[in-house]
């Protein structure tokens, strides 16, 4: 059952700059790439329209931009001169 798993969802070593937030947005966007190639296989084999596609994939779309907005990747974080300032 393992080896199904495995085969069905890869997962690929991360091997950017660690921290808890990039690790957790790199799962994420894994994830996305595993779901934006269902929804395009169904789409391309007639078992769903062009537009349940789009709006599916759309949906994900969204679904990643809050993903790394709440993990503040891309951000800057704040200086410490801005966090002692009164």
């Amino acid at each position: 059952m393992k080896e199904r798993e495995d085969f069905l969802h890869p997962r690929n070593r991360y091997y950017g700059d660690f921290t808890p937030e990039n690790l957790a947005f790199n799962a994420n966007l894994q994830e996305f790439a595993q779901k934006i190639t269902y929804i395009c296989s169904l789409e391309t084999g007639g078992k769903i329209s062009a537009e349940k596609a789009y709006k599916d994939i759309k949906m994900l779309w969204k679904d990643l931009k809050t993903s790394k907005k709440q993990l503040g990747i891309g951000q800057t974080p704040p200086s410490t001169e801005e966090q002692n300032s009164p």
